[in-house]
């Protein structure tokens, strides 16, 4: 079954971004005095007094707002109280009960679930703030004082969460569930292939670059296996990077990057592969990640005989230093090639943690060194004595040799052509280092 769910909710700017990251023990949650800044539902792993459960932070809710993007945050946190086995009400103890708290506090009351009242920024755990009594009058019991930044009351804010908790089963739910990084600049369709994988509107879709902001977990089981899609803020240049949240932005994308296990490196079709990609697929690439590249929006591009493959040459050809990436065409606005992409996330994830015998290793070194003779410099010829894998995600090799300056870069790129002509190795880059007889292991 399930891990029991913890959301967190209550009106912007009251903590609850900071009370997140506390609980989680971790900077995920972007934290700003700015109201809003949280826009999505942000998930994460806790566990507590022996009992692992899963927490999501929220967008501030106003109840009565009218704008397009604060609507949208309330549907967001609407989306997980009904998700949640305990909600947890945030207010904040300077402010005392406000309208938009009583607001939120009907709301929650209707939804039939339990509810926690925490009253933030409570710094002083020594004494009773005679403030903390005017929460009573939210009907939701009796408030929980705690401090975000201090951590203050954090315990027994788990504590009154546990007996809400359903019974613990054995589960192997996370076992064999493969994380995928949907990465690639603004406003190239990822919330919106995130939506579709998920069925439901998991994240804020807008033409409005930089919409998202945060990288947002979802889990998606199906017929193909287990998944956790991570719907990653947009990544714009460095020199557009002027504001702090979405230098945070870009961080918490590469974070994504690194925490996953296959990044689907979505293109906009009508553009083809810009500077500002290749920079985006480097980065997966040097983390070493199993990678698809993804041409989305292809319902919008006039085709002729061809097309596709033209389309597919141009791409790889851009993306030269990672010819290796199998490349897709989908439209995530009409589901166009989308069930497709389980089947490369399956086969790329197990390129990328496969193993090689040494014993096959040196059969095909043997076989590529008498195809094509190692180099030589003033006659001093390289010798290659053996190849053996030492590690997978990506897949490493270390061949042994007499000189590793004799090692020229074409006869090593030569060589890793040999070993995935052999045994595939699609979609993953390969790790090669080079290392001279009696050369000590760093």
């Amino acid at each position: 079954m399930a891990k029991p769910l913890v959301a967190i909710v209550g009106r912007p700017n009251v903590g609850k971004s900071l009370l997140f990251n506390r609980l989680c023990g971790q900077r995920l949650s972007i934290v700003e005095d700015t109201p809003g800044v949280t826009r999505d539902r942000l998930y994460a792993e806790c566990e507590w007094a022996g009992r692992r459960f899963d927490i999501v932070d929220t967008g501030g809710i106003e109840p009565r707002a009218d704008s397009e993007i604060l609507m949208f945050m309330r549907e967001q946190a609407q989306i997980a109280i009904d998700a949640a086995d305990v909600i947890v009400l945030v207010c904040e103890i300077g402010t005392g009960v406000t309208a938009a708290d009583e607001d939120v506090a009907s709301m929650l009351l209707r939804a039939r679930k339990p509810v926690l009242l925490a009253v933030n920024k409570v710094d002083n755990p020594s004494r009773v703030d005679p403030l903390l009594y005017e929460f009573y009058s939210l009907g939701l019991g009796d408030p929980i004082p705690v401090s975000a930044v201090h951590g203050h009351g954090t315990g027994d804010l788990l504590d009154a969460c546990l007996p809400y908790f359903p019974q613990e089963e054995q589960s192997m739910e996370d076992e064999g569930r493969i994380a995928v990084a949907i990465i690639g600049k603004p406003n190239v369709g990822k919330s919106s292939l995130t939506n579709l994988i998920a069925g439901e509107q998991r994240v804020i879709v807008s033409d409005v670059a930089g919409t998202t902001r945060d990288a947002v977990d979802t889990r998606v089981d199906n017929e193909f296996g287990k998944y956790t899609f991570i719907d990653t803020a947009g990544i714009r240049r460095k020199s557009r990077v002027d504001d702090r949240i979405e230098k945070f932005s870009v961080l918490r994308a590469r974070l994504a990057i690194e925490r996953a296990d296959v990044c689907l490196i979505l293109l906009d079709a009508r553009e083809g592969v810009t500077e500002q990609d290749t920079k985006i697929a480097g980065m997966a690439h040097e983390a070493g990640k199993a990678s698809v590249v993804v041409v989305n929006k292809w319902d919008l591009v006039e085709k002729e005989t061809g097309t596709m493959e033209q389309m597919r040459r141009a791409v790889l050809r851009d993306l030269s230093f990672m010819d290796y990436a199998p490349v897709l065409f989908i439209s995530a606005l009409t589901g166009q090639r989308v069930q497709r992409l389980f089947e490369m996330i399956n086969h790329v994830n197990g390129q990328n943690a496969m193993r090689i015998t040494t014993g096959q290793l040196n059969n095909v070194l043997a076989d590529a060194q008498a195809r094509v003779q190692p180099p030589s410099d003033k006659g001093r010829r390289l010798k290659i004595y053996y190849m053996t894998q030492t590690g997978i995600r990506p897949p490493t090799f270390v061949v042994f040799c007499n000189r590793s300056d004799l090692f020229h870069f074409s006869y090593q790129r030569y060589l890793e052509n040999q070993v995935r002509a052999a045994f595939g190795l699609d979609g993953t880059p390969v790790r090669m280092i080079i290392r001279q007889k009696g050369e000590k292991e760093p």
